[in-house]
């Protein structure tokens, strides 16, 4: 069956996002060239919504109240249908509402809605998170875009490099089976350039906990490029799959996989939002694709 999709388009770029997730499954420039991930047998999703929980929690259990609720890897949020808000030839909005079925996970009201615009060889991507019950809503939430890698099939892997706007001192946090390891680990990130290698991910993610850029360049020295650009999202993954894939992920995120040693209440997980009840926080990221640049 075919999934109930949007197309839009406009200014030399087109987007195709699925109510399956509200996921974007494509994203091409004007003469058709794919930057995103295909979804193949090496990884089933293309750019998956992280919601209400970025990671892992402990155990894969949620505490609230002193009850334990289910709650897999990065949330619900990927694998819900959503709805159409609203639909057009440059933009559209996607909703998911708190039902039965994520109440047995997650014991809160929530809407969450992800809006795509095309503006001019860019898509920009919204989550809007109101709390609508009664009690502080905790929530993270976080983007997952699959680039293929490299975007040009006869380049190596290691031509290319992600080029970060500041220079990146600081530690990174690195995971031992999908939880936060609790010593920061020294930086791969050599100024502002991380070189590109399967190696990196030996060991999971590469998490930039407090990064000092908001925007990062995907590029080799030659070929189709994609500059990332991100506003409310405190910490930055860098993801392909252990033992080599053709994509990369370059993850804004609000929140983290739990330590090892954390397995309190819910609300109180470290980097998680606090949302007041009526209230509502938007976040925000833009992919620019750079069509034949240099890096």
């Amino acid at each position: 069956m075919e999934q109930d999709s949007q197309t839009l388009s406009g200014d030399g770029i087109s987007a195709t996002i699925v109510a399956q997730g509200a996921e974007l499954v494509s994203l091409r420039d004007a003469p058709g060239f794919e930057f995103l991930w295909q979804a193949g047998p090496a990884w089933r999703r293309h750019s998956p919504v992280l919601f209400p929980i970025v990671g892992r929690l402990r155990a894969d259990q949620l505490r609230h109240r002193g009850r334990t609720y289910p709650m897999t890897q990065h949330g619900f949020a990927r694998d819900k249908p959503f709805a159409w808000a609203e639909r057009g030839p440059r933009s559209c909005t996607l909703v998911l509402t708190d039902d039965t079925d994520t109440r047995a996970h997650y014991p809160f009201s929530f809407r969450l809605a992800v809006t795509y615009t095309l503006d001019r060889q860019q898509l920009d991507v919204t989550f809007e998170i109101t709390n609508t019950g009664d009690e502080p809503l905790p929530a993270s939430v976080g983007a997952h875009p699959a680039f293929n890698w490299p975007l040009v099939p006869e380049l190596a892997k290691t031509e290319y490099r992600l080029a970060f706007a500041n220079e990146e001192r600081a530690p990174v946090r690195r995971l031992k089976e999908g939880l936060l390891l609790a010593a920061p680990q020294p930086t791969p990130v050599e100024g502002k350039i991380l070189a590109l290698s399967e190696r990196l991910f030996d060991d999971d993610a590469v998490i930039l906990d407090r990064p000092a850029s908001t925007s990062v360049r995907y590029a080799a020295r030659r070929g189709p490029a994609l500059e990332m650009s991100w506003q409310g999202f405190p910490q930055l993954g860098i993801w392909s799959k252990p033992g080599g894939a053709p994509f990369l992920c370059i993850e804004p995120w609000h929140g983290m996989a739990s330590s090892a040693d954390f397995d309190g209440e819910f609300a109180d997980k470290p980097g998680l939002m606090l949302i007041a009840p009526a209230a509502k926080r938007t976040l925000s990221y833009q992919i620019r694709l750079l069509p034949g640049q240099e890096a």
